[in-house]
């Protein structure tokens, strides 16, 4: 795969823009993890190869659990996640699935119970940001870093 063009190259000011968004997080009072669970649950669903191996390899140097990565995918299935987590991973897929979902009600008094308003909105924007990222990647064909395997 070629990858299309570098935006950072194209657009440096709107990159700018979305890198200063994602620096807002750190002082959102959501936890690293939590946010890197969300970033990779959204990337899952929309295929960005690319971010997938940008958040698993965050997550897997915040200590995140090899288990937890690759069970991410059946998070309503597994023990392995809190409530706090259950309802950001479901806000998570409500909202990267906009156009058939339209965020219900239900989801939100969902996240309610979880999260104050500051976190709930910081958490919508890292999954509109996300979605945003994924769309430039895929679009764009970037490329992930590739390392050789070990022999098994």
């Amino acid at each position: 795969m070629t990858p299309r063009m570098n935006i950072f190259q194209a657009a440096p000011d709107a990159m700018k823009g979305m890198l200063a968004v994602e620096a807002a997080f750190e002082n959102s009072g959501l936890e690293h993890g939590l946010v890197e669970l969300v970033k990779l649950r959204a990337s899952q669903i929309n295929g960005c190869a690319f971010c997938i191996h940008m958040h698993v390899t965050d997550a897997v140097k915040h200590g995140e659990s090899d288990m937890r990565i690759h069970l991410l995918d059946a998070w309503r299935e597994s023990p392995l996640y809190t409530d706090r987590e259950r309802a950001a991973l479901n806000w998570t897929e409500k909202l990267t699935r906009i156009g058939k979902t339209h965020a219900p009600d239900a989801d939100y008094e969902l996240l309610k119970a979880h999260f104050d308003d500051k976190e709930i909105a910081y958490l919508t924007v890292a999954i509109a940001a996300i979605n945003f990222w994924n769309t430039v990647q895929i679009s764009l064909r970037a490329v992930h870093p590739v390392t050789q395997a070990a022999a098994a």
